[in-house]
């Protein structure tokens, strides 16, 4: 019996870290889409990983936020790391 692994999209990730940076910084989502120039419910799609911001659009958000993509995007790298690390498993030697 195969197992498949359940992989996390980028979106996931990119909102995850969106969204704890808005919170780490006391901030609502109406004042981080007010200075990102996007509605509120498309920042709130984008932190739950339902939509996939261009690449112009994640910038604005990172600097609503005052952060840099490549912050955003390290904080993305090591949680990929994290959930994508290989598992091992032991396969007994036939007798």
């Amino acid at each position: 019996m195969s197992s498949v692994k359940e992989v996390t999209l980028l979106r996931t990730h990119i909102g995850s870290a969106l969204r704890q940076a808005r919170i780490s910084q006391g901030r609502t989502l109406r004042d981080v889409a007010k200075g990102a120039r996007v509605s509120l419910g498309y920042l709130s799609e984008v932190e739950r990983g339902q939509k996939e911001a261009s690449s112009e659009l994640l910038n604005a958000i990172c600097q609503a936020l005052d952060l840099s993509l490549l912050t955003v995007m390290s904080e993305v790298t090591i949680a990929l790391r994290t959930t994508e690390a290989p598992s091992l498993s032991v396969v007994e030697a036939a007798a």
